[in-house]
């Protein structure tokens, strides 16, 4: 869309022009249309003559003393007329020796055409209302004009910096100062900016206050479509914008023109917008920073299914997020997928109550090992989730047993969906390393082998413990000799102040080295 100066129309209502000092200074009182006053003034106009709709295109204040219209009862219904037909904004009537009140028939013109009708009942120069509006007139359309090259300049340099879309958003919501949403034409919300209380109270109701506020301007609601080359594919709404219609249409279709330029230059390689909506919920979900209750708003206007549902948090490593997404479609499996880091991805099924959660999980984990292959794909799950405040904590312990997985050979001997208790020792480990409990446990039983002189003597135990103490397979392995490996252990043991041949000591050094490496990942 191109915007010139003229189509920003940032006009004055009636009702602000009624409250111009020099106005009041005349005692306007409005006597007919007094419901349409918000209509917007884009011009001052002095016209005493019947038929002056035709020197008009609409939006004009007209101003008159009625001169040529005193008398002639058919000439003032007339002239009513013909500004109603011209879209005239309103029609200010001066007292005086025409008109020493306001004439019935004009009044009831008015008021069946809707048009406000004002009359001043103290003398007043004209020229000093024409003045005042104009000028404020063109101060306003400068200042518009001034807005849309300072939005237009900044939000081009963003995205020629190769800023993300959550930067975009920011920059509008700052400009409009009101919560900034950006949907697809199903409503469900790609990304938000401003004022996190202001944002989650809009997006608590979402669905319903979308399409009810969808085809209306009113409240400060202001959208503007998103697309190109005939076809759209979203709409960025700006949600209870406080400022003039005309600045808020402006600042949306500068906004829209930027987001397309972004979604363009970004191409087919980039991830979708949904994409990133769906990292940046799962993300903020795995880590805790935002509480689960806080986040519940952003999932129910993301499309998730929140209510009365079983929530299942897997973390697949391995997967491709694309084939994920694809594969919930085609199982009717309502969800959302994200990638996480160090090649895992998070996926979040939300299924009716009514439902075996874990038979499907178990049907997903197994169509996916099916395409992938059951040594390439790791489905790790965390029990079934009945209240979404357990949603973080299930899937940090999805990831938890994923990141427990960590031989691949032993993919083949494991179930479709690993829970925690398939990974036994490893998993419960892995579940808690960062507890400073275990931290200290395993810095003082190994504290003999962590410098990193003795890196050696430190991977022979892991070998030793992890084959079950077998000696022969140990010294295969390091490729060393039997008796050359006697003198390693020899000496781990001296270091650690431990027996390795007595059980209880060993598995507790193997628990401690398991701690250790998983601290370490």
């Amino acid at each position: 869309m191109t915007i010139t100066p003229d189509s920003l129309e940032p006009a004055l209502s009636v009702r602000q022009v009624l409250t111009l000092e020099r106005v009041l200074a005349g005692e306007p009182e409005v006597v007919a249309g007094a419901s349409h006053l918000d209509r917007p003034v884009r011009w001052v106009h002095v016209a005493e003559a019947a038929d002056v709709g035709v020197m008009l295109s609409g939006g004009e204040m007209v101003l008159t003393t009625g001169v040529l219209l005193a008398g002639d009862e058919d000439k003032q219904a007339e002239y009513v007329r013909s500004l109603h037909r011209a879209e005239a904004a309103a029609v200010v009537l001066g007292l005086g020796r025409a008109f020493p009140a306001a004439p019935d028939v004009m009044r009831r013109a008015a008021e069946r055409c809707g048009l406000p009708m004002v009359v001043l009942h103290r003398p007043f120069p004209f020229a000093e209302l024409t003045e005042e509006v104009q000028s404020r007139l063109v101060r306003r359309k400068f200042a518009a004009v001034s807005l849309s090259e300072a939005v237009r300049t900044e939000l081009t340099a963003l995205i020629t910096a190769g800023a993300p879309l959550q930067r975009l958003l920011d920059e509008v919501a700052r400009h409009s100062a009101c919560p900034v949403v950006v949907t697809n034409l199903a409503h469900r919300v790609l990304g938000t900016a401003g004022e996190r209380p202001a944002v989650d109270d809009v997006l608590r109701d979402w669905e319903r206050i979308a399409r009810q506020a969808g085809g209306t301007e009113g409240d400060g609601w202001i959208r503007a479509e998103l697309g190109g080359r005939g076809e759209r594919w979203g709409r960025i709404v700006l949600c209870g914008y406080r400022g003039d219609t005309a600045t808020g249409r402006l600042l949306a279709d500068r906004a829209a023109e930027a987001l397309v330029l972004h979604r363009m230059l970004a191409g087919a390689a980039a991830r979708s917008w949904e994409e990133q909506s769906a990292q940046s919920l799962l993300t903020d979900l795995v880590s805790g920073v935002v509480p689960a209750r806080q986040l519940l708003p952003r999932a129910r206007a993301a499309g998730l299914p929140v209510n009365r549902r079983t929530f299942v948090p897997l973390v697949v490593r391995d997967g491709d997020p694309a084939r994920l997404e694809r594969l919930l479609r085609l199982l009717g499996l309502p969800g959302l997928v994200a990638e996480l880091a160090d090649g895992a991805t998070a996926v979040l099924l939300s299924l009716p109550r009514d439902q075996d959660a874990s038979a499907l999980a178990a049907h997903f984990a197994t169509r996916l090992r099916a395409e992938t292959g059951p040594d390439h794909t790791v489905v790790a799950a965390a029990e079934p989730r009945a209240a979404w405040d357990d949603v973080p904590t299930g899937l940090r312990e999805a990831q938890h047993v994923a990141d427990a997985v960590a031989d691949s050979s032993a993919v083949l001997d494991l179930p479709p969906v690993v829970r925690l208790k398939d990974v036994h020792l490893r998993g419960l480990i892995r579940l808690l390393r960062d507890d400073p409990h275990v931290q200290s446990f395993a810095e003082r039983e190994l504290d003999g082998l962590l410098c990193e002189t003795e890196e050696d003597l430190l991977s022979v135990l892991r070998t030793y413990l992890a084959s079950g103490r077998n000696k022969s397979r140990t010294a295969q392995l390091h490729h060393v000799s039997r008796p050359a490996l006697y003198r390693r252990l020899e000496a781990i043991q001296i270091r650690l102040g431990v027996d390795l041949d007595d059980f209880e000591q060993a598995a507790s050094v193997h628990i401690a080295l398991l701690a250790h490496d998983a601290q370490q990942q």
